[in-house]
């Protein structure tokens, strides 16, 4: 089965993978979650990306891309690849082709490789690993960015004591909650497989980069990670 890309924000409009939005008040939480994501890469990108030619695995003709970034502003090309085939955007073009194998992108093509809310719903996502590693230029930029998990929060040391209240203690036990972590909810585009925290971007997505850099945000966590190819 063919891995599945979505868009930054994990609502690409597609009719395979789209989730129906349902309220205004779900639009404006997915659209805030991709402004703080954005806003990452764009950090990241005006930091360290060099100019050159850009690659985004899941990209969409729209300015949710992150080839819209203005970090980018001075890259010589930018191009997206989609499984919903070829498209044209602004200064872009998407071409259409699937991660786990990018036969059309010669190796060491790319000077940055950008993929956000991708490897969650790609089922194969080592594959696509692989491919990230061989169109990279040596020295180029690699950036990830998925949804994750990380050590227990703050709240829960408060609520311990509650385990000695009756009933609501009981209860607690019954569930585990203290041994929970929060995470992004299960959202099939169409198949949805992984988490990953910050110890799985470090030494597995990121694997054999160097300069790896790792920022956890928001309460849901969302893990981005980016590092150098040698």
């Amino acid at each position: 089965m063919a891995a599945t890309f979505a868009r930054p924000c994990d609502s690409a409009r597609r009719p395979h993978l789209h989730a129906p939005i349902d309220s205004a008040h779900d639009r404006r939480e997915l659209d805030a979650v991709h402004a703080r994501e954005f806003a990452e890469f764009e950090r990241i990108c005006a930091a360290r990306a060099r100019p050159g030619t850009v690659l985004e695995i899941g990209a969409v003709p729209s300015p949710h891309s992150l080839l819209c970034m203005r970090a980018l502003a001075r890259a010589e090309r930018k191009i997206g690849l989609s499984l919903d085939g070829a498209a044209r955007f602004r200064d872009f073009e998407i071409v259409g082709g699937n991660a786990n194998a990018m036969a059309m992108f010669p190796d060491a093509s790319f000077d940055t490789v950008l993929a956000n809310s991708v490897l969650e719903h790609d089922p194969r996502f080592w594959e696509t690993l692989g491919e990230i590693r061989r169109v990279a230029r040596p020295g180029a930029l690699v950036v990830i960015g998925v949804p994750g998990y990380t050590a227990p929060a703050p709240w829960k040391r408060a609520v311990d004591p509650l385990l000695w209240v009756p009933l609501v203690g009981s209860w607690m036990r019954r569930t585990s909650l203290l041994a929970a972590t929060p995470t992004l909810v299960v959202h099939r585009y169409p198949g949805d497989y992984y988490r990953f925290g910050e110890d799985a971007m470090r030494e597995v997505l990121l694997a054999g980069l160097e300069r790896i850099e790792v920022t956890t945000l928001m309460f849901a966590p969302r893990i981005i990670g980016s590092g150098i190819v040698v």
